[in-house]
């Protein structure tokens, strides 16, 4: 008995999930301008998306919690654009061929932006990936969320509610 106390003879449990971190938006914090390449060619800018809700989800190929969520996140993404919600998957300094290689095999339908050079994930803040901000129709940084989220359960719903009703 004094050993399963211990923990000496008790059966080791799995670890826990990952725990998703979710940080308000600093108020009086202005929301970083967004101007990146896509994987398909042209470019994109947060402030097109003005009028829309947007997730900024920040990912790389090497991130398994990432390759793990993307399909989930791309399904609810469409589910969800009637409602006016925008998606942009924006890749962490990989190489366009590297990302093309990766999402080729999932067939996905994802839209795409290559963060190059890190600069929009540095001003951001996205240190841990997957990490995805929320973005107001105005334009406006609400949320940042650190971890993977389970896009195709109520956690996930909960995240587009709280933007879609900002």
């Amino acid at each position: 008995m004094a050993l399963a106390v211990l923990g000496g003879a008790a059966p080791r449990r799995a670890l826990a999930a990952p725990t998703v971190l979710r940080k308000a938006w600093p108020k009086g914090r202005a929301t970083p301008a967004v101007d990146l390449p896509l994987l398909d060619g042209g470019r994109w800018t947060l402030a097109s998306a003005r009028g829309e809700a947007v997730l900024l989800h920040f990912w790389a190929t090497w991130c398994e919690p990432c390759r793990e969520e993307l399909p989930q996140l791309a399904a609810m993404a469409w589910r969800e654009r009637a409602r006016g919600l925008q998606l942009m998957a924006v890749d962490y300094r990989e190489p366009a061929s590297t990302v093309r290689s990766f999402l080729a095999p999932l067939g996905l339908d994802l839209p795409v932006a290559l963060d190059d050079e890190g600069a929009v994930a540095k001003a951001f803040e996205a240190r841990v990936f997957p990490c995805t901000v929320g973005i107001d129709r105005q334009g406006r940084a609400r949320f940042q969320r650190m971890g993977a989220v389970d896009w195709a359960g109520a956690e996930g719903r909960a995240v587009v509610d709280e933007l879609l009703r900002a």
